[in-house]
């Protein structure tokens, strides 16, 4: 089996990301809030709704961007600890996964669910996800089953690290 990404690496490759999307959603965000208030927006009629429009996408964009601050905090402050052989997955650690004969890496981190990191080779879980719920608490040689999209998966937890 060849060697595990070092979890320091995944937490600053997982914060650079989250930081990223932070800057170009708030680059849209001051350009969509600019468009809301611009003078060219103001209304011509009883009918034109673009500012309003623009103020409601404005708005949206705001509360992701908090949630994104959030996220980045949560990521950064993240402990990371070594697992022994019988510790339970928990934030912070990286689980090799067997499912349907393939071995996938999933990083449980509290953002950045869907990610892939590492050359893709891991995949950044959540707590919130059904996959992260199930991986949670989950020792190497035990068993889970999950449901993804209407689809119950069997998995099988390989190693904690």
């Amino acid at each position: 089996m060849p060697s595990l990404p070092d979890k320091a690496d995944l937490k600053r490759e997982l914060a650079s990301l989250l930081t990223r999307d932070l800057d170009k959603l708030e680059g849209a965000y001051r350009a969509t809030r600019e468009g809301a208030t611009h003078e060219e927006a103001k209304p011509e009629n009883d009918k034109d709704t673009r500012a309003l429009e623009q103020s409601y996408l404005a708005r949206g964009q705001a509360l992701r961007i908090e949630e994104l601050r959030t996220g980045l905090v949560e990521v950064e402050s993240m402990t990371l600890r070594a697992f022994g052989p019988e510790a339970p997955a928990a934030m912070g650690a990286l689980v090799t996964v067997l499912q349907d004969d393939v071995t996938s890496l999933m990083f449980l981190a509290p953002h950045g669910g869907g990610t892939r990191i590492a050359a893709g080779t891991v995949q950044v879980v959540t707590p919130r996800s059904p996959l992260g719920l199930a991986l949670l608490g989950k020792r190497a040689g035990d068993d889970g089953v999950v449901t993804v999209a209407g689809k119950v998966r069997e998995l099988s937890i390989v190693s904690v690290q």
